[in-house]
């Protein structure tokens, strides 16, 4: 069932997210329903979704930085890289491994976008759709997925992280990029 996804103002998305404690059929249909929503998105095009964002306040999100969906539940970050600040060199022809020109985004926020500063490599211990154990390291675009869906899990999202580091805040409309006041 593709669920309806929130919209920055609503408080949900500005709480904690608690811990699932067992991966039942309710969690199951959750995940499912949240895969989903997430591929049905076109405007714009998702390639994470946090399960606050469809209102339930769980620690799960899943992310398709292709064409594969990992469902990550419960995640608990075990190291990340210290270095955050985007390149001041020209962009390797490997787009994944240079922060400096990805723009993120949020489809409870749409249309607006954001270069923020994230670590260019994050390591997470996590639970897999089927219960397991996982630990896995991310780097580039996933690293950027991953940290920006912990933070909805953490009710932040990431315009929060622009005003902190004091960056600006895009809009795209009609083809073209208007910065915006936060």
């Amino acid at each position: 069932m593709i669920r309806k996804i929130l919209i920055s103002n609503d408080p949900i998305l500005r709480k904690k997210s608690k811990t699932v404690q067992k991966i039942d059929k309710k969690i199951q249909q959750l995940i499912k329903d949240m895969k989903e929503t997430l591929v049905v998105q076109d405007d714009p095009e998702g390639i994470g979704l946090a399960a606050p964002q469809v209102g339930k306040n769980l620690q799960i999100f899943i992310m398709k930085p292709d064409k594969e969906i990992t469902t990550i539940i419960n995640p608990e970050i075990i190291f990340t890289a210290k270095n955050n600040t985007p390149k001041k060199t020209a962009p390797k022809k490997d787009a994944s491994q240079s922060m400096r020109n990805i723009m993120e985004g949020c489809l409870s926020l749409p249309h607006f976008y954001g270069n923020v500063k994230r670590s260019p490599s994050i390591k997470i211990k996590y639970k897999d759709e089927l219960g397991n154990q996982q630990k896995a390291t991310f780097t580039g675009l996933k690293a950027q997925i991953v940290q920006h869906e912990i933070d909805h899990l953490n009710g932040r999202l990431f315009v929060d992280e622009l005003i902190a580091q004091k960056r600006p805040l895009f809009e795209y409309k009609n083809g073209e990029w208007e910065e915006v006041e936060l």
